[in-house]
């Protein structure tokens, strides 16, 4: 896929959600939303703070059928049983899908994956608008994620600013230096490095290398895609990261929850 025909995909995955989000609207006003939102319980803080522990490695790991690159990932998806195996193998916190035309995710299996576990949640989507916000919010995540190449400043900063209203932790992405730059203008404290570039698929894990240098030292840095062995994890916090967002590894492995267990143990010292 060429460079400019995935910069369009980029585009119409945002233009679809968009669409998605307008269409949920009319089902259920901002205002009902708002408050089947402030009923849910939240728990501030605790998605940055599950990458606190120094003496193990922190992995966010990720329920996710499909991508736009891999196509279909896992043919017999279920979120809860791979959420349920992901605590049980030592997963510091998940990531939930949600995006339905691209990644074949559901808020219903957000609300699922909240009902099963403990661990902090984050819903992995286009965030776009504040009504997504407070989807999140409503169905059990403890964190959501902006992308910053999805976003104009002013809105990554406003979306950023409501969420944190909400009690929602943001995982702020970026995918070079200049768009960190304008992560940490919008507020972030928790900063994921995607070594796949959205424009072109490419990925690189020497981006996280070279971007880190760049954070501050009271900013929380998580290295998302490409990472494929415990090497890859030891080698990355020895830079400076905290936590490693992982999905594509495990989704196309029998056991999810074993093929961590078995990158922990690769990660972790004899």
């Amino acid at each position: 896929m060429s460079g400019q025909a995935t910069a369009d995909l980029l585009a119409t995955i945002v233009a679809a959600t968009r669409r998605s989000v307008e269409t949920r609207a009319h089902e259920e006003s901002i205002e009902a939303l708002a408050d089947r939102a402030s009923r849910r319980t939240t728990r501030p803080g605790c998605f940055r703070d599950a990458f606190g522990h120094a003496a193990r490695l922190s992995v966010i790991a990720e329920c996710k059928r499909r991508s736009p690159s891999k196509g279909v990932l896992r043919a017999d998806y279920d979120p809860v049983a791979i959420a349920v195996a992901y605590e049980r193998a030592g997963a510091s916190a998940i990531s939930v899908l949600t995006e339905p035309s691209f990644f074949d995710g559901s808020l219903a299996h957000l609300e699922a994956v909240r009902a099963a576990v403990s661990l902090p949640l984050l819903r992995k989507d286009f965030i776009i608008s504040e009504y997504q916000l407070l989807e999140a919010r409503a169905s059990g995540a403890d964190a959501v994620l902006l992308i910053v190449s999805a976003l104009p400043p002013a809105e990554l900063r406003h979306l950023h600013l409501r969420a944190l209203a909400l009690g929602l932790d943001v995982l702020v992405e970026v995918h070079s230096e200049d768009e960190l730059r304008m992560a940490l203008d919008a507020g972030a404290t928790l900063v994921g490095v995607n070594n796949r570039n959205l424009r072109t698929l490419a990925v690189d894990v020497t981006l996280s290398e070279r971007v880190i240098a760049q954070v501050p030292r009271e900013v929380v840095a998580v290295s998302e895609s490409g990472l494929r062995s415990g090497g890859d994890l030891i080698r990355l916090r020895a830079f400076g990261y905290s936590a490693f967002l992982i999905g594509e590894r495990f989704m196309t492995e029998r056991d999810p929850g074993q093929a961590l267990s078995r990158l922990l143990a690769e990660a972790s010292p004899a």
